[in-house]
């Protein structure tokens, strides 16, 4: 199946917005600039995997070669956005960092 350049343009500004915008909320509230960025690649591990999370605790080998091949097999236009959503997750932290230094103080 493949996707049209539209819809991967519009999926991956849909992520990009999605994770920044998630990723600005939490770092308002818990006041850490960094948090979705560095939660960010467990969303994708539970986009991209099929396993069930305590999967990763109780069958660990086979839950971790099953995500090697899942992540291996990714196409493109998946890589493209999911990587958009961390580059949204990214930004937000910026952002925060950006309004701190100049002087705004959320929550």
């Amino acid at each position: 199946m493949q996707m049209s350049i539209v819809v991967l343009i519009i999926s991956m500004l849909l992520f990009f917005v999605l994770f920044f915008g998630i990723g600005f909320i939490l770092n308002m509230l818990l006041r850490m600039s960094w948090i979705m960025s560095f939660i960010y690649p467990i969303v994708a591990i539970l986009i991209i995997d099929r396993v069930q999370f305590v999967d990763y605790f109780t069958d660990s080998g086979a839950a971790f070669q099953d995500l090697g091949i899942r992540i291996a097999s990714l196409a493109t236009a998946d890589i493209l956005i999911l990587s958009s959503g961390l580059a949204g997750a990214i930004a937000a932290g910026f952002t925060i960092k950006l309004l701190r230094k100049s002087g705004y103080q959320m929550f």
